[in-house]
């Protein structure tokens, strides 16, 4: 729950919205899934002879093994040497087998990127002509299929189990002491941590298979474990378990000494220890997300990690806490229920979580879309927007319940007030009952003066003459009849007192059990039949009910390629095939090569045209882009023709800029034909540059 807008928060929001247009508008590209955005041999190309060897390029770095980059021949027989390498920066090269003859080859990937997730797929190229036959390659739905639905499955219980498991805790620390006493509470957190727990290992045993085969079947390979163990997603799963065993002992301390503690300053000094080292576990566990996952590659990861695990931080703040809000409006105790000042510690809570979440989901859009049209063309964009809905409905919801709590806390009062009224009169009543009982004593005192003055005769009878005495002992006898039997009456009434008395204490404890259940379920009918707490109940299961699709949006969020990157990817296969249509239609050599200088707005596509590619004087174009496809200019530009194989070279070349993006150069002189390297070196600021090259068959 928040609070209303205010005034001040108004501007606040003003404030951040600007600041996200700045960011939005003059962002620079960042990396999160890998795209592939270059190969050599091109996409869809015609080369007049085999290679030796085929070289991809991803937009980040990218984890291989012997599989992970194949070569097939147009009977699908495989030609590589299976020992991928690293030949600079992000570019991955395959040797091929010597001899191979003309046709359509296929180039299949399945690599997994610097965030942990997979990413694969297939394109050709011919060597000569292409042939009438192609490999066939078996639809790669990486990441996909039963193993990758139940990965993500894993996930998202992974995410809600660490939501439960922080929110839970905080609530009971920052908002609800005396709920560390209450067993649904209790149950609620220790589900949050057997859910986190048998997710983690969920995800350690699926994970071999998902980034490799995909099968069933794998899930309980010992070697694909081995393997997992290896690597970053491996290791921060492994220290998500370490974690979990402090977050155990947490646990027992929270629900046992820390409830047993009755002096205030010692419960004082616990609560600190508690929160202190309870904050520690939970930052922990949320950097085992951010060590692994989109924020622990591309642009600045230094800040996008401690970004990160604040942002989880917040989310288990807010979203956990609600869901212990929720378990305790609905299966508290009615001897401990949910005061108004919980909600209200609560709600500021929730408030400063909402503040951190805004601040923090900005700088994250930022990073993974890059641009405006990301939004609206790219799926990350797309779910991103579903989730910002979501989050502002989410808010609104929470709007309501902070009326509710403000009601309620006006109802609290007068309740009070009533209660301190009603104390007023039972106190009266009491002092009036007591002087009934001293007056009742009184005459009680009186009565028993006069029977004994009654029987002052009878005795004085006794001692004086026969006669007397006989007529007193008649007189005796006869009175004798009638209160003997009253006497025997009497005897009997106390004899039955007596017998009943050993039960007492037991009849007393079961009296006082039927006083305490009825008085519990008068507390809990009044307690329900409050208008504003039942309201509340309800404006806070509604705020659940979204949070849980918001954290399923999340999940998926978190396993789909970024809007930037998927722009990449697009730009490079749009040049590609402008490549292949503009080598096949005109004999024209084209180029594309993507750098990444490091620097501000220092990534993109440089494209080099040359016309005729062939021996003698050729005509030189240059373009650089964005990784958006979008032209801009930068400091310097050059161009160097390098032949190996001869020893000739690098010839340089200086070309013209022309226009934004766009550099030419006439009379270009290559010296003979031969497998030619063209090099070109790219400054987008005074200390930041890079060498991109390929190798291209020029004569």
């Amino acid at each position: 729950m928040t609070r209303t807008i205010t005034p001040r928060l108004r501007t606040l929001v003003l404030l951040f919205i600007a600041v996200t247009g700045a960011l939005l508008a003059g962002a620079g590209p960042a990396s999160a899934h890998a795209a592939l955005t270059g190969s050599d041999p091109s996409q869809g190309v015609v080369v007049p002879k085999a290679p030796d060897q085929v070289s991809l390029t991803f937009s980040e770095n990218v984890s291989m093994n012997d599989n992970s980059l194949r070569v097939l021949d147009p009977e699908g027989k495989r030609v590589d040497l299976r020992k991928p390498t690293n030949l600079s920066g992000t570019t991955y090269a395959v040797q091929l087998k010597s001899g191979l003859g003309k046709g359509t080859y296929t180039v299949a990937y399945q690599v997994v990127s610097a965030d942990s997730h997979p990413v694969g797929g297939a394109f050709t190229f011919s060597v000569g002509t292409p042939s009438k036959t192609v490999a066939s390659v078996p639809d790669q739905d990486v990441g996909g299929g039963v193993v990758g639905w139940l990965y993500g499955f894993g996930r998202y219980m992974s995410y809600a189990g660490y939501i439960v498991l922080v929110g839970g805790a905080a609530f009971v620390l920052a908002c609800w002491q005396r709920g560390s006493g209450v067993r649904a509470m209790q149950r609620l957190v220790v589900g949050g941590w057997l859910t986190l727990t048998a997710a983690t290992l969920w995800l350690l045993l699926l994970r071999g298979s998902y980034t490799t085969s995909g099968s069933v079947g794998d899930i309980f390979d010992l070697n694909l474990l081995g393997q997992v163990l290896q690597t970053k997603a491996g290791a921060a799963l492994v220290s998500r378990l370490l974690l979990l065993a402090a977050a155990a002992l947490f646990i027992a301390v929270l629900f046992g000494a820390y409830d047993k503690r009755e002096e205030e300053e010692e419960k004082r000094d616990l609560t600190f220890g508690l929160a202190i080292g309870g904050t520690v576990v939970a930052a922990g566990l949320a950097a085992s997300w951010a060590m692994a996952e989109h924020a622990s590659t591309g642009l600045q990861p230094g800040i996008a990690m401690p970004v990160d695990v604040v942002h989880l931080l917040a989310v288990a703040a807010w979203l956990g806490g609600l869901t212990a809000l929720l378990v305790a409006l609905y299966r508290a105790p009615a001897d401990t229920p949910v005061e108004s000042a919980t909600v209200r510690r609560f709600s500021r809570v929730a408030f400063v979580s909402v503040l951190t979440l805004v601040g923090t989901g900005i700088y994250q859009s930022w990073r993974q879309l890059g641009s405006w049209s990301a939004f609206t063309d790219t799926t990350y964009g797309e779910l991103l927007l579903v989730k910002i809905g979501l989050v502002a409905l989410l808010v609104g919801i929470a709007s309501i319940s902070r009326r509710w709590t403000g009601r309620l806390a006006d109802a609290a009062v007068t309740e009070s007030e009533e209660q301190e009224s009603e104390e007023a009169e039972a106190e009266a009543e009491a002092e009036a009952e007591a002087e009934v009982g001293q007056g009742a004593g009184e005459e009680k005192e009186t009565v028993k003066a006069s029977v004994a003055t009654k029987e002052a005769p009878a005795k004085a009878g006794k001692a004086g003459t026969g006669v007397s005495g006989a007529s007193v002992a008649s007189g005796v006898s006869g009175v004798s009849g009638v209160s003997g039997v009253s006497g025997v009456s009497g005897v009997s009434g106390v004899s039955g007192k007596v017998a009943s008395a050993d039960d007492a204490p037991e009849r007393a404890a079961q009296l006082a059990r039927q006083q305490s259940a009825m008085d519990t379920a008068r507390q809990k009918r009044l307690r329900d039949a409050d208008p504003h707490r039942f309201g509340l109940r309800r404006s806070v299961l509604a705020e659940a009910g979204v949070a849980v699709v918001l954290l399923a949006v999340t999940t998926v969020l978190t396993q789909t390629e970024p809007g930037r990157t998927e722009q990449d990817a697009k730009a490079a296969t749009s040049s590609s095939s402008s490549s292949s249509a503009s080598s096949s239609s005109s004999g024209a050599l084209t180029l594309d090569m993507s750098f990444d200088t490091g620097g501000t707005d220092g990534k993109g596509v440089v494209r080099v045209d040359l016309d005729p590619a062939t021996v003698g004087s050729n005509e030189m174009h240059v373009y650089v882009q964005r990784p958006n496809g979008r032209a801009f200019d930068v400091p310097e530009v050059k161009v160097a023709f390098t032949l190996a194989a001869k020893k000739i070279g690098p010839l340089p070349v200086a070309p013209d800029h022309v226009t934004t993006g766009h550099w030419a150069a006439n009379g270009v002189q290559i010296p003979m034909a031969g497998d030619w390297q063209v090099s070109v070196t790219v400054r987008t600021s005074d200390i930041d540059q890079v060498t991109v090259s390929k190798n291209a068959q020029i004569g």
